[in-house]
């Protein structure tokens, strides 16, 4: 029951997707919607960006997480488990909040798509414009 109190929730949220973390002291093991995050952000990009709070905070190979992430593409779930990380850390240790903050990492970054408009192709372009 220990191992329940001491686990730290946060939710971290980037274009359409929603992430909700578990973060606990452990060995470093990271778990996305039950796959290692190596096999389900499929390349080093994406993984270095979702585990960018925990670099910066120096806990590497020291927090075990647990994420459940539904919703958007792999750079927006990337983005939603990186701000969901940043949120648990600093609930975590308050000291680590000024390293992560001026990473940028605990702004909710607010970019949307934009709806596609009636009349046209897509949100911005036209269609062809033909004089004659």
């Amino acid at each position: 029951m220990s191992a329940k109190s001491s686990a730290i929730l946060a939710v971290g949220r980037r274009k359409t997707a929603s992430a909700r973390i578990r973060l606990s002291r452990g060995t470093g093991v990271i778990v996305v919607n039950g796959k290692p995050v190596e096999e389900y952000l499929y390349t080093e990009a994406l993984v270095k960006s979702a585990t960018l709070p925990i670099t910066i905070a120096g806990l590497d190979g020291q927090l075990d997480v647990i994420v459940r992430v539904i919703g958007g593409g792999p750079n927006g779930q990337a983005g939603a488990i990186s701000h969901g990380l940043a949120r648990a850390i600093q609930k975590m240790d308050a000291t680590l909040r000024a390293p992560l903050k001026k990473e940028g990492l605990l702004t909710r970054d607010g970019r949307m798509r934009e709806r596609k408009k009636p009349g046209r192709p897509g949100a911005r372009k036209r269609f062809q414009f033909s004089k004659r």
